[in-house]
């Protein structure tokens, strides 16, 4: 039976799923490249990928057994590149519950990454804001997330990471001295994660607001829950593409979101910039 964290660590990334994606991916790079950072770009977010210098580009489909995102604002590969004087590896989109996938599934890349070598992780979502101090178009730092997914990529593992400080302090500091040499306004708050593909209620969105949640999405929580029990350390920052007020609810669509969420990204980019640049 497999005991702790680490020792359930090392097998997951033996698998042979995760062994045959990884080594694929590897066999792709220059010789001797390792990723020191993986960053996992969200809706309307990936534009950061093309900054990358002597960029490699390995499209999911290439990956054998790989599950493909069926979401056409993803760009559905992984990038391996320089950004400044640091190894990236980043991917761009990700698979959802939503989708049909299973938590193993949805959670691969982060594995998959994780075998190459990266012991950082930086996470971006679009999010929509239930905070009504949170207007749409701003960044939010996570401070802490809540599963409401009902599920768990650790099933039947018998393993049992710590999750009481799941973000990285050190890493959420680093944010916000960028955000401010920025001029950006950087939010702390909880996120949840949903399944979806539906938007929440207004009964929901006040339920989730009493459990002191800021803002609400369908990805996140699951591949962090991965990464913090394979060890990396994790930024998590979101997107704030709408703000759903309960008691003036208007409604959203999936291409506002994504409209908003691109423009956001024109801040957030920058800020990761900075961020990676001192990590």
């Amino acid at each position: 039976m497999l005991q702790d964290t680490i020792s359930w660590g090392e097998c997951m990334l033996k698998t042979e799923k995760v062994q045959t994606g990884a080594n694929a991916l590897a066999e792709r790079l220059p010789h001797g490249f390792r990723p020191e950072i993986a960053l996992v770009l969200g809706t309307g977010l990936g534009g950061l990928a093309d900054e990358l210098r002597d960029a490699v580009r390995v499209p999911y489909a290439e990956i054998p057994g790989y599950p493909l995102s069926t979401v056409s604002s993803h760009a559905g590969r992984f990038s391996f590149g320089w950004l400044g004087d640091k190894a990236v590896a980043v991917q761009e989109g990700r698979c959802h519950l939503y989708e049909g996938y299973s938590p193993e599934e949805v959670t691969r890349g982060v594995a998959l990454l994780a075998a190459l070598g990266a012991d950082k992780l930086v996470i971006t979502n679009a999010s929509g804001s239930i905070n009504p101090l949170f207007a749409a178009g701003g960044i939010m730092a996570i401070t802490d997330h809540i599963n409401f997914t009902g599920r768990s990529p650790l099933f039947g593992t018998n393993s049992f990471p710590d999750m009481s400080r799941v973000y990285d302090e050190d890493l959420l500091a680093l944010a916000e001295r960028k955000a401010r040499s920025l001029n950006l306004r950087l939010e702390r708050g909880v996120y949840l994660g949903l399944t979806g593909p539906q938007l929440e209620t207004r009964a929901e969105t006040r339920m989730f607001r009493a459990w002191g949640v800021d803002a609400i999405g369908m990805s996140t929580v699951l591949e962090v829950i991965m990464a913090k029990s394979l060890g990396l350390r994790i930024l998590g920052l979101s997107a704030l593409s709408n703000q759903n007020l309960p008691d003036c609810m208007a409604e959203a669509t999936i291409e506002e979101v994504i409209d908003v969420a691109a423009k956001t990204a024109q801040k957030l980019r920058p800020l990761l910039r900075a961020i990676v640049a001192e990590m």
